[in-house]
């Protein structure tokens, strides 16, 4: 996932959807200063954020951000006609953004990972303070002015420079400047307020935990190398699992044999921060509506969907109700298999198939009819090794050299810091921070948050990016390293697509650095990588046994794998696509005028599409993706559509996956550009041609 909060339009803030010990070299890693004197002989310049590290400091970063930033919007908003350009508007807005967007940025990560309340309090309020500024920064009249003056010289741009323009005049209509003053002066209200209740919602899901206290007969079918662990057993014959961290959870509800001790879990996990979060979202749904009438625009969604691919909340409807409908089929048969397969092990005829069931059995009917066990296929993916091993292969792939620098700061004495630079030139191209387990208070699922946007300096140099993954993996336990499931393996190489994609860009001004491309695209580059870890070549440069590095996983497993993952594809994209129903239900169908229950609503549309959800739960209040996602999810889907065409060129290409002519391409057509020309374009480069469907219905099981 890459994350984003919603800013004013012209600050474009992205953050993107650990407790380790890395292998340990003779040498300790060296430190950043010879690297930022290499990126000086490219005219770029390389660096880390300052991180503020007390709650005073967090305070006082921002409000001189602000300081800074109100006094160049008012030089800008003090231009008359003759004396605008390109250069003092609409590049300067870009300028004033990226500067207060790289405070926003830092303290925003840290709100989401310091180890301390304190911080992660004043973050929060922070943030809120920034947002409602950033919020009125579209209704200063004196830079819209200026703006608009120098739009009226018509001027004759091209590429990047006209793009920007374009998309700045267009942020101003849509932020309401056509409106007269007062409906303008009611919108502007309402988003200051509306960003202040979005950011609360996500800190109550952050802040959120449930503590589930279990016996072993509870716990049975659960892997003894989870239950043992230090934190999970907490006393003789007592273990606690939480319920709002995801491998928790994912744990007991692949393994458990118990169905009580499932139910209850999934009741945790779907009742979590609902006392805080589900006034708040009735209200924020509402008002999201009520801004979109304002603006002109029949609901939220089509307001959300305008600047994305799809354009129309129609269009992003009818994509999913079409996918949806075409794995009926599919969902049919695997929850009939699933129901076979818990009469059978239940020993009761009328037993019913639950919500909380279908992880389970889903998991048994990998080991029962595909002989895949994902549990015992851990010990092949030890993290450290498979950190290496996915190194080696965006090195190889991608034409690039990753190594280890000392940090200068660590908010965790674990965290590491990892250049990414050319492999033939030698250029420094960006920096990853790796924070990678969870601990209290932490951002409990997995994105890249973006710190310093790469952008052309105003003295013609290029600031390299800055990102970091904020991931929650298993911990390692004792001499036991962390040990990875597949699927996290996917985890791992999605996200550090996302860094890639941040710190490979080209782009000449923020707005459109890396990651900064339509919401419905920006998942399809990180979602073709996950087709990597699926591929025998590349799994054999990294998959060992820890415990004997000379086994590999064999072929034959892979393909039962395979055979697995289209036996349950029905049930796990249906499910998906429930959320992205469900998402664009609610910014499409309530309103002031029509009050629907959301948390009832939400559980309407996951029982039509899915399974009958429990009574008394409130999925909705959990679901972090409707802030900044909103009206968006379904970009999951129409992503990995256009993911499954692009692994197309890999898979056809004399060296598959690890074809570096290919990978040559997807740097210079897709992670370079970013958002500075139109991604249709991009993806036609990339591919050669137009792009299609039709590979990916046929991985979901659709032909």
């Amino acid at each position: 996932m890459r994350w984003q909060f919603s800013f004013a339009v012209i600050l474009t803030g992205l953050v993107f959807a650990c407790q380790q010990s890395f292998s340990q070299e003779s040498e300790a890693p060296p430190g950043l200063a010879s690297y930022k004197t290499k990126a000086a002989t490219f005219d770029s310049v390389l660096r880390v954020p300052a991180f503020e590290t007390t709650t005073e400091a967090v305070q006082a970063s921002m409000e001189q951000a602000i300081a800074n930033a109100d006094a160049a919007l008012d030089q800008l908003g003090q231009l008359k006609a003759g004396e605008v350009t390109f250069e003092n508007t609409i590049a300067a807005l870009d300028d004033i953004g990226y500067d207060a967007m790289q405070v926003a940025n830092r303290i925003y990560m840290m709100k989401e990972t310091s180890q301390s309340a304190e911080m992660r309090d004043a973050g929060t309020e922070r943030i809120k303070a920034f947002d409602e500024w950033a919020v009125g920064l579209d209704y200063r009249e004196d830079v819209y002015r200026a703006v608009k003056a120098y739009a009226d010289t018509a001027p004759k741009l091209s590429g990047e420079d006209a793009k920007l323009l374009e998309e700045t005049l267009r942020d101003y209509r849509r932020a309401g400047l056509h409106l007269p003053k007062a409906g303008r002066d009611e919108v502007e209200a309402l988003r200051k307020k509306l960003s202040g209740l979005s950011t609360d919602f996500q800190s109550n899901i952050t802040s959120a935990k449930e503590s589930l206290v279990f016996t072993a007969a509870q716990l049975e079918g659960v892997p003894e190398s989870f239950i043992g662990q230090e934190g999970v057993k907490t006393d003789d014959d007592e273990y606690t699992v939480l319920a709002n961290v995801t491998y928790h959870f994912m744990a007991v509800m692949q393994n458990c044999k118990v169905e009580e001790t499932r139910k209850e879990m999934k009741l945790a996990r779907y009742t979590l921060a609902r006392k805080e979060n589900a006034p708040l979202l009735q209200e924020i749904i509402e008002m999201r509506d009520t801004i979109a009438k304002k603006l002109g625009y029949d609901t939220w969604a089509d307001y959300k969907t305008e600047p994305k691919m799809a354009k129309t909340g129609a269009t992003a409807l009818k994509f999913e109700e079409d996918l949806a409908a075409g794995l009926q089929p599919k969902l049919d048969e695997e929850l009939g298999e699933f129901l076979k397969l818990k009469i059978a092990e239940t020993g009761n005829p009328d037993a019913q198939f639950e919500l909380w069931d279908w992880r389970y059995y889903s998991n048994q009917l990998k080991k029962e009819k595909y002989t895949v066990d994902t549990e015992q296929l851990r010990v092949y993916f030890p993290y450290d090794a498979t950190l290496a091993g996915m190194f080696r292969i965006y090195e190889q792939c991608f034409g690039l050299t990753i190594k280890e620098v000392v940090p200068p700061y660590k908010w965790v004495d674990d965290l590491t810091l990892h250049l990414i630079s050319d492999s033939e030139t030698g250029e420094p191209l960006g920096l990853v921070y790796l924070d990678m387990f969870p601990r209290d208070g932490k951002y409990n699922h997995f994105a890249q948050f973006g710190l310093i946007d790469g952008k052309q300096l105003s003295d013609s140099k290029y600031q390299r990016p800055t990102v970091a993954l904020i991931c929650n993996f298993p911990t390692p336990q004792g001499d036991t390293p962390s040990l990875l499931a597949h699927n996290e393996v996917e985890t791992l190489f999605h996200e550090f697509g996302h860094a890639l994609h941040s710190v490979l860009t080209r782009a000449k001004f923020a707005r459109f650095s890396g990651t900064s491309v339509p919401r419905d695209f920006v998942e399809a580059p990180s979602q073709m990588l996950e087709r990597w870890i699926w591929d025998k070549g590349v799994l054999d440069g990294f998959a060992a046994d820890y415990r004997d590095p000379s086994k590999k996983i064999p072929e034959s497993v892979l393909n039962k794998m395979e055979e697995a993952r289209l036996a349950t594809i029905g049930t796990f994209y249906r499910r998906q696509l429930s959320f992205g129903l469900l998402d664009l239900a609610l910014h499409s169908k309530v309103s002031t005028k029509n009050k629907r229950d959301v948390v009832k609503m939400g559980n309407e549309i996951i029982s039509d599409l899915l399974l009958p959800v429990p009574e008394d739960t409130t999925f909705v209040t959990y679901f972090g993706h409707l802030m900044g996602y909103d009206a968006g999810y379904y970009g999951y889907a129409w992503a990995d559509a256009i993911a499954s065409d692009m692994a197309t060129v890999f898979r056809e290409a004399p060296g598959g996956f690890m074809d570096e002519t290919v990978g040559r391409r997807l740097r210079d057509e897709i992670y370079a550009p970013g958002g500075s020309r139109d991604i249709e374009e991009s993806i036609r480069k990339f591919l050669g041609r137009e792009r299609s469907i039709k590979p990916f219905l046929k991985e979901i099981g659709i032909e």
